[in-house]
Parts: structure tokens; C-alpha cells; sequence
């Protein structure tokens, strides 16, 4: 007679893990990304939450981060470094960078604020000259198209005594006293002045004027927009405004940059909620991104919804 050998209860449980084991592949960590924004209270950053907020909702394999940096020209300094992977910008500093970066979509339009006290000196740019006021801080959009307006008005070099502060530092020399005013370059309504207006009387001063000028010497991509009174309950005013875009890297996987690109126009309506700059996406006006090309995943994207 031939035993069977019957194996123990042990040797069995052993032989069921090591089965599963060999089934099992162990699971992806995460595609990460960094999202490049800018103040907490400009609309950049809160724009970021938001988007980020949606990527991790709907993208399981992907876990989105949001920074807090000085904005557009530091943005792209990272993106096209490969440190971040994804950048809020100004169309009007991508002439001064390198080709590293490629676009998402054009999001929506930055408006250059000329923020001053509302007893104050100020009440047209070339009130400016002698004073003090912030351009915003180095390596911010701001800063370029401030300092470019202050060219063409001939308020530069030594007619101002410039300072370079952030938005929220701007902010809050102003309300002390220590500035005379302040540029900020956002989509309305910017936090920052919100708290402003219920903190103490400002005004906005008119810009609209120097849109062609700052077009002729430097960009076509300005254009002058409306701050209505409903925004701010401030006196309407027309300034420059310049586009934004969403950068990602150039070699970021296309199909990763279609999911993201996918996300940004479905969920417009949510990211308007956020902040309603955010709310202005459509395809229509997201695949204007000149003079940086869309990214291949986000033009594949665009083309796929054409009617």
C-alpha cells in the first residue's frame, strides 16, 4: 500500500500565502505633482487648490501638491527645470525664458492693479514719480509688467523709489503708510484687495491708456480690460491686462497631460466656485496660447472635442 502524506494545516496556510504572493503586484506608488502658484491671497494659489483638489479626486495614480512661490517667472524657471511639474504664468514673460515649457490652456486674463490710498497723491501714473511704490516681488509677473509700464511712461530708474514686495507685504505697507501705492497683476477679485477695501478707503488708478504703448514696445499680448464696480465696490477703471496659461514640462507624458487638460475644462464650473477667474475657461479661448505651444497631450485633448 502506498501512504499519501497529507499536508499539515500549517504547511498549507504557508503554501495559500506564498500563492498569493506570487499573484500579487506590489502597487505603483503615485505620480506626483507639484503645482507652482503664487501668494496665498492672489488667484493663482487658490486656482491651484482647487485643480489639485479635482486631480486627486478623479486621478487615483496621481497625488497633486500645491506650492506657494513668487509667481509667473519663477514658475516657469521651475517647470522648465524639471523641479515642478505644473505653473501658473503671464503670457508677457515667456519671451524672456527659455522653450522648456509647454501649455495646458490659456486660463484666463490677469488685470494690472495700481492699488493707492484713497486720500493719497495718487490718482494717475505719473503721480507716481517721486514716490515710493512696490512692483511686486523679483521673479514675479508683476514685477515685469509693472516695470515695463513704468518704462513707457518714462517713471523709470530713478522718477520712482521702487520697492519689491510681495503682494500680501504690499498690502500691508500700504495700510502703515510706508508705500504710496502698489502694483498687482490678478484675476479680480484678488483676496488681498478685498481686505483691503474693508480695512481702509483705497482707490484704483486708470491704466488703460498705456495697453498699445506697453504692445508697441514690448508685447502684443496686452489688451485693456474693465474692473466694473461690482468687483470691488470701487470706481470702475480700464487697465492692462495680460493672458495666463497652465505650463507643464515639454517632456511630461502625453496621456498624463490629456487627463489633466480633461479635468481643467469638465470641472470649470467647480473651479469657478474657487475663485471666479477660474470660472472663464473654455476650449475656445484655452488653445490662444501664443507665443508658447500647446503640449502635444493638450492639443490631442482640444481636438478631440471639436465639433
Amino acid at each position: 500500500m502506498v501512504r499519501v502524506r497529507v499536508p499539515s494545516a500549517a504547511a498549507l496556510v504557508v503554501a495559500v500565502l506564498l500563492g498569493m504572493a506570487a499573484c500579487t503586484e506590489p502597487k505603483p506608488e503615485p505620480v506626483r505633482l507639484d503645482i507652482a502658484t503664487g501668494s496665498r491671497t492672489g488667484v493663482y494659489y487658490v486656482f491651484g487648490q482647487a485643480y489639485a483638489a479635482i486631480i486627486n479626486r478623479e486621478l487615483p495614480h496621481v497625488h497633486a501638491n500645491v506650492l506657494v512661490t513668487t509667481a509667473s517667472a519663477e514658475n516657469v524657471k521651475l517647470v522648465g527645470g524639471g523641479r515642478v511639474q505644473l505653473g501658473f504664468t503671464q503670457a508677457d514673460i515667456l519671451p524672456t525664458t527659455g522653450n522648456q515649457v509647454r501649455a495646458v490652456a490659456r486660463v484666463y486674463d490677469d488685470l494690472l492693479h495700481l492699488v493707492t490710498r484713497a486720500d493719497g497723491p495718487v490718482r494717475r501714473l505719473a503721480d507716481l514719480r517721486g514716490r515710493t511704490v512696490s512692483v511686486g516681488a523679483p521673479g514675479s509677473g508683476t514685477a515685469i509688467t509693472a516695470n515695463r509700464l513704468l518704462d513707457v511712461a518714462d517713471l523709470a530708474g530713478d522718477q520712482v523709489k521702487v520697492s519689491e514686495l510681495g503682494l500680501d507685504a504690499s498690502a500691508e505697507a500700504l495700510s502703515k503708510g510706508e508705500i504710496d501705492a502698489f502694483f498687482f497683476s490678478g484675476g479680480p477679485p484678488v483676496k488681498a484687495v478685498e481686505q483691503l477695501v474693508d480695512a481702509m478707503p483705497i482707490r484704483l488708478v486708470e491704466l488703460g491708456e498705456w495697453t498699445e504703448p506697453l504692445r508697441v514696445r514690448y508685447s502684443e499680448v496686452y489688451v485693456s480690460r474693465d474692473i466694473p464696480f461690482s468687483v470691488y465696490g470701487l470706481d470702475p477703471i480700464s487697465t492692462v491686462a495680460d493672458p495666463n496659461y497652465l505650463v507643464v514640462s515639454e517632456n511630461m507624458p502625453d496621456d498624463l497631460v490629456y487627463e489633466l487638460t480633461r479635468l481643467l475644462m469638465q470641472y470649470r464650473d467647480e473651479l469657478g466656485v474657487a475663485h471666479p477667474a477660474a470660472g472663464r475657461l473654455n476650449p475656445q479661448s484655452a488653445i490662444a496660447t501664443a507665443p508658447l505651444p500647446l503640449h502635444p497631450g493638450a492639443a490631442r485633448y482640444y481636438q478631440s472635442i471639436k465639433p
